[in-house]
């Protein structure tokens, strides 16, 4: 499967973005997807996973009641909102075969998209 994000940017605080992933090459609805974040010099975050269906989500304590993730037959979505310069990050999707935050545990990746909060 490859993973194609898209959507980041600059905002100020309190503002909104929505980042996308599309997938390709794969059996996109067998897979768990998921948002992970990344800032230099720090372990990969996890921000949120949709099953399969897209019946169960799970995030991040740091994003929930903020984001939201979605997805339909072909990518998967992040809506940001309530953004705070400690969103500031690279954010990648991923595919993989189980329901976890941890990011070891996912097969595919994207290449990140840069997520920048200006206070």
């Amino acid at each position: 499967v490859q993973l194609q994000a898209s959507g980041g940017g600059l905002v100020q605080a309190g503002g909104s973005l929505s980042l996308s992933c599309a997938a390709s090459g794969g059996t996109f609805s067998g897979y768990v997807m998921a948002w992970f974040r990344q800032v230099s010099g720090k372990e990969r975050q996890f921000v949120a996973y949709i099953t399969r269906g897209g019946g169960i989500t799970l995030y991040g304590n740091s994003v929930k009641g903020r984001f939201t993730i979605s997805r339909d037959n072909t990518m998967v979505a992040l809506q940001m909102n309530g953004l705070t310069p400690e969103d500031t990050a690279v954010y990648y999707c991923a595919a993989g075969r189980f329901e976890t935050s941890s990011n070891e545990a996912y097969d595919y990746w994207g290449q990140g998209t840069q997520v920048t909060v200006s206070s």
